[in-house]
């Protein structure tokens, strides 16, 4: 029933109201001095009528666009009573025009199909009104008059029409604009949630790989130390370096977190070499197989895809076996296909509840590869398959 207005717009429509008012009253009791209410009624009749009319109109143009349902209705009031008393038109009647284009800007679906009947009627009854009310019938309506009484119609229609239009134009604009920032806050939305799930992959590909291998040191070097101080010495050192790499890693995401446009250096090809010392240096038997080699440099999004792979699919093999892992890559002219087998231990990693799996997908998906992870023949196997060809 009422819409929300700024304080602005509230102070502004009521001072036009009250101005209108101050203009419409006197102006409405000398319009209908001639039409025989002064006889019928006296003058202080005629008088109250004028500026109850007045007032009514006035209070349409006060609250049109803090509720057009509203004002529609005073309008109607004021103009059923006019025509009633048998008065004729005035300046008040303006109002009806900005309360028709308000009905049709800012009301609800049926204010805004009410305003249009209004106008539709409101032309009907103007006209019927000039032609046969009771001041203005020369005769009646008929074959003689009926010319004049199409041009009254057409006028009256398109004067009441072309305000509702002009409303109808301008909501027409109001929601093409809404639906613009609406999309754009969607948008907004849609990048900053991309940036979360990156930031997250990323984070989960360095801390729980860099975890894995500090639980293994630390568990092997709780074994070790009774029967080999110097074994658990060198997975103290081990534990040291990863974590102190892990720390650097996280600064770094930390870093493209507070200054987004920075992006910062990122792993490659050449970097998987320290990622399988750490995960030799936790005690995990690691054969690796490049055949064949890769054919010139590799995308910058291929590498960094294929690090993050084996990353986790590394990872995994840590946590949930302490078996041999074999690691096979193969650089092909459009494309380059991983496999990582690992026996399974005390768990699937494809029945986990965590991150891991998921990330490898999107990791290539995102460079339109394509990853599978499955536990077959008492081993898990992933297998992944990158394109290298159209890639920037």
């Amino acid at each position: 029933m009422f819409r929300r207005l700024k304080t602005y717009q509230l102070v502004v429509d009521l001072s036009v109201a009250v101005v209108f008012l101050l203009v419409a009253g006197p102006i409405e009791a000398v319009a209908g001095a001639g039409n025989g209410v002064v006889e019928r009624f006296g003058a202080g009749l005629d008088l109250a009528v004028a500026g109850a009319i007045a007032l009514l109109f006035s209070t349409a143009l006060g609250i049109r666009r803090l509720s057009p349902a509203l004002a529609l209705s005073a309008a109607w009031a004021g103009a059923v009573l006019q025509m009633l008393l048998g008065r004729p038109p005035s300046f008040a009647d303006v109002a009806i025009f900005a309360v028709l284009y308000t009905t049709a800007a800012y009301g609800g679906r049926r204010t805004y199909w009410a305003g249009f009947a209004s106008a539709v009627v409101g032309a009907v009854v103007i006209t019927l009104y000039l032609m046969v009310g009771p001041v203005f019938a020369a005769g009646g309506l008929s074959w003689q008059t009926l010319p004049i009484a199409l041009v009254m119609l057409v006028a009256a229609a398109f004067a009441l029409g072309l305000s509702w239009t002009a409303g109808a134009l301008v909501r027409t604009a109001l929601r093409a604009r809404e639906n613009a920032e609406a999309q754009q806050r969607a948008e907004a939305e849609a990048t900053v949630e991309q940036e979360r799930v990156r930031i997250a992959r990323d984070m989960h590909d360095v801390v729980a790989h860099s975890l894995a291998v500090v639980i293994a040191q630390a568990d092997g070097a709780r074994y070790a130390a009774a029967s080999d101080p110097a074994a658990a010495t060198t997975a103290l050192g081990t534990i040291s370096t990863t974590a102190r790499a892990a720390l650097a890693d996280v600064r770094l995401l930390l870093t493209q977190l507070r200054h987004s446009q920075s992006e910062g250096p990122q792993p490659m090809l050449a970097d998987l070499e320290g990622l399988y010392a750490q995960v030799r240096g936790a005690g995990v038997e690691l054969r690796v197989t490049v055949d064949p080699m890769p054919p010139g440099e590799p995308p910058a999004a291929v590498q960094l895809a294929v690090y993050r792979i084996l990353q986790e699919a590394l990872t995994n093999a840590l946590r949930h076996s302490g078996g041999p892992v074999d690691v096979v890559l193969a650089w092909r002219a459009d494309r380059v296909e991983l496999r990582v087998r690992n026996p399974l231990g005390a768990g699937d990693p494809a029945r986990g509840g965590g991150h891991g799996l998921v990330g490898m997908r999107e990791r290539a998906a995102l460079v339109g590869g394509r990853l599978e992870a499955r536990a077959t023949g008492g081993e898990f196997v992933v297998d992944a398959s990158i394109p290298i060809g159209g890639m920037p």
